[in-house]
């Protein structure tokens, strides 16, 4: 299989963080494009007319872009159980990690307004951006719970976390949340997280 990715992507690292949990990282080829690209990278192209990371080819050809449709594509080849089958707890993951996703979403274009200049920039986003991102760690923070095992919600949740530590490292997300700290400490000591981490 080969992978569209970027070491700086906290999507293309969810999918790498899956591959590990099913002990598929070693038969991926990770194909390296650079974000932002500073000229369009003909395979991925070619690959994905929306060249957007990041994107699975598989071995029979297939194209999965995306990384909910990725990462339920090598649960389903690797077993991890990132899925759960049951309805209640496969609701409660899916959910998670839309939610994550959407923040992840919200981050990016934060951190793009945040480069453009000064005169450019829009604070009254960014406030929005900072209120939206404060109700929904307190959310996570109230549901924050163990006792469901490791699935795709919390493997989201802690990119989204990691994410936060790599681009916001000034905005002190553990305060006043200790139960998402302690979710969060427990994603980062997995070996998949520890094998994934962000790179520039």
């Amino acid at each position: 299989m080969k992978l569209f990715w970027s070491s700086r992507s906290p999507f293309a690292r969810k999918v790498m963080v899956a591959a590990h949990e099913g002990g598929l990282a070693d038969a991926i080829e990770r194909i390296p494009v650079a974000i932002p690209t500073p000229e369009p990278h003909a395979e991925l192209n070619r690959a994905n007319p929306i060249a957007k990371l990041p994107t699975l080819v598989t071995d029979d050809g297939l194209v999965i872009a995306g990384s909910p449709v990725i990462c339920e594509y090598l649960d389903g080849l690797g077993q991890a159980g990132l899925f759960p089958a049951d309805r209640p707890a496969r609701w409660r993951a899916l959910s998670r990690q839309a939610m994550a996703d959407g923040m992840l979403d919200m981050l990016l274009l934060w951190r793009a307004d945040l480069r453009r200049p000064d005169a450019c920039q829009s604070p009254r986003q960014q406030a929005i951006y900072r209120t939206r991102l404060a109700q929904t760690l307190d959310r996570f923070d109230a549901e924050a719970t163990s006792d469901h095992g490791f699935d795709i919600g919390d493997l989201t949740t802690g990119v989204f976390l990691s994410y936060l530590d790599f681009r916001f490292a000034d905005d002190d997300w553990r305060d006043g949340r200790p139960a998402l700290r302690h979710t969060y400490e427990c994603f980062a000591a997995r070996p998949s997280a520890q094998a994934t981490g962000f790179d520039g």
